[in-house]
C-alpha cells in the first residue's frame, strides 16, 4: 500500500513540474518571438528591410529609408505634426516630393 502511495506522490510532483515547465518554454517562445520581430525591424524599414535614415521635420524626428523611400514616424510624431499649422507644412513637404518626380 505505501508502494502505491509514493507512486501517486510521483506522479503528482511530476505533473506539477511539467506544467512549469510548459509555462516556461511558452513564455521563451513569446520571448523569442517579440525579440526577432524588434531585432529585425529596429533601425530597418518594415517594408523593405533596408537601414533607416534618421532626419527631422519641424522639429519631428522621422525616419527615412533610402530604399524605398517611404518615412517612418514615431507612435506620437503624426500627433505632434498634425497640431502644427498643416497647411504651410503640408503643402511644402508634398510639393517637395512631387515636384522632384515630376522632374
Amino acid at each position: 500500500m505505501a508502494n502505491l502511495w509514493d507512486e501517486r506522490e510521483k506522479a503528482i510532483e511530476n505533473e506539477y513540474f511539467r506544467k512549469i515547465e510548459r509555462e516556461q518554454l511558452r513564455q521563451l517562445r513569446t520571448n523569442a518571438e517579440q525579440e526577432t520581430i524588434y531585432t529585425y525591424c529596429h533601425d530597418r524599414c518594415p517594408k523593405c528591410g533596408e537601414p533607416l535614415e534618421a532626419m527631422s521635420f519641424r522639429d519631428v524626428p522621422l525616419d527615412r529609408c533610402p530604399g524605398c523611400g517611404g518615412i517612418w514616424l514615431g507612435p506620437n510624431d503624426l500627433k505632434i505634426l498634425s497640431q502644427k499649422d498643416h497647411r504651410s507644412w503640408f503643402e511644402s513637404w508634398f510639393e517637395r516630393w512631387f515636384k522632384s518626380d515630376e522632374d
